[in-house]
């Protein structure tokens, strides 16, 4: 018996007790897709599994986002900050106001870009089960290029934005892939340990992430 015949006999075993052939009849499931997965606490997890990817996270109530923003920069070491024009006038001021050059996108080519020590954005939508942000690039997140180019990012979360998993959060996206608007999904630093299994930061995008989980 080859690997084929192997195969076919084991779905054919596995089938023997079916006895509807329609498989729509078979068994109908009452399920759709963006349901919740339960966890004890979204917030939570989100934030240890943040953590497990060796990215800092810090909460904070709204009032206290901006300041938390600056705190973020310095302790990166970060002196120049791209920042999206749709971001919050606050958190510009902040930045603008503990000394830090703020840098607006004018349109600067990666070399440019390359540069500049960190990135802050806003953030679309985050899954708590693996602990990863998306971004749709709507205003407050700039175009990939800002997420993708500085060695630092600095993203705002914002407690209701956080779901508990994938299919949750896709469904969120919906909107903004009808739009044929980029995704791009985030967990932890950029890192790979593609070749020879040595641990390579930055290849895919920033090497420090750190995450101001505005909790409203």
């Amino acid at each position: 018996m080859n690997a084929r015949e192997e195969i076919l006999s084991r779905v054919r075993a596995a089938l023997k007790d079916v006895k509807e052939k329609d498989p729509v009849k078979d068994v109908p499931v009452a399920w759709a897709y963006n349901q919740p997965t339960p966890l004890d606490s979204v917030l939570d997890t989100f934030v240890e599994n943040i953590l497990d990817y060796k990215a800092r996270i810090v909460r904070t109530p709204k009032a206290g986002t901006a300041e938390k923003i600056v705190d973020a920069l310095k302790e990166m070491g970060a002196k120049t900050v791209v920042i999206p024009d749709g971001a919050p006038k606050a958190w510009v001021d902040a930045v603008a106001g503990a000394g830090l050059e703020v840098v607006r996108d004018q349109n600067l080519s990666r070399q440019e870009l390359n540069e500049i020590d960190a990135v802050l954005t806003g953030s679309a939508v985050s899954m708590a089960e693996t602990g990863t942000i998306c971004l749709d690039h709507s205003a407050d997140q700039g175009r990939r290029a800002l997420t993708l180019v500085p060695d630092r990012h600095v993203c705002v979360v914002t407690a209701e934005s956080v779901v508990s998993d994938v299919p949750e959060a896709v469904h969120r996206l919906k909107g903004a892939v009808e739009k044929r608007q980029p995704i791009t999904w985030i967990s932890g630093g950029s890192a790979t340990s593609d070749i020879e299994l040595s641990r390579v930061e930055g290849v895919h995008g920033p090497r420090q992430l750190y995450v101001v989980l505005d909790e409203g």
